[in-house]
């Protein structure tokens, strides 16, 4: 499995992907965080032109996509009922899914990205247990609530490396 940069060629692939992302956290228990209406064309678009959007590939192409952008993130300068685990320099990471075909897509985001960054933030809905079980089987700690664009709550996480290098910056 191979975690890179998306391009503008894999970007009907991308979203072929959230589609499949959405249908899937609908038929979940999951029908608000997505709908199926994000993410839109255009912030796919923006993100791949600015660089933070990832693709996880094998041989016959892209399966998997997130976001990884460093922050600071406006939803992220107010929680509520916690606190975050430190205040120092992060990264995000956001709008991950997979087209399911591919078993460990979370982990190899967490571990992909937790090799680049000593400090990452995610959140996700209180509805998608899919994404809370595994945001917290790869070592997130839940801080608190922060509100979404739209002031949607959303459960929020932090992870902080452990080793030497947990106060640099990557």
């Amino acid at each position: 499995m191979l975690i890179r940069k998306a391009e503008p060629s894999d970007y009907d692939r991308i979203l072929e992907i959230y589609r499949y992302a959405q249908d899937y956290m609908i038929r979940s228990g999951n029908p608000n965080q997505w709908g199926r209406f994000y993410p839109d064309p255009e912030l796919v678009r923006n993100d791949i032109e600015n660089g933070v959007c990832h693709v996880l590939c094998e041989d016959d192409g892209p399966h998997a996509v997130f976001a990884l952008i460093e922050g600071p993130d406006p939803t992220y300068q107010v929680i509520e009922d916690g606190a975050w685990l430190n205040a120092g320099p992060y990264a995000a990471i956001h709008r991950v899914a997979s087209d399911g075909q591919m078993h460990g897509v979370f982990r190899c985001v967490a571990d992909f990205c937790k090799n680049l960054y000593p400090s990452i933030r995610i959140d996700t809905h209180s509805d998608n247990s899919t994404m809370q079980k595994q945001i917290e089987k790869n070592g997130f700690s839940k801080c608190g609530t922060i509100y979404v664009e739209d002031g949607s709550p959303r459960i929020a996480y932090q992870w902080i490396s452990q080793g030497k290098h947990a106060n640099m910056e990557p």
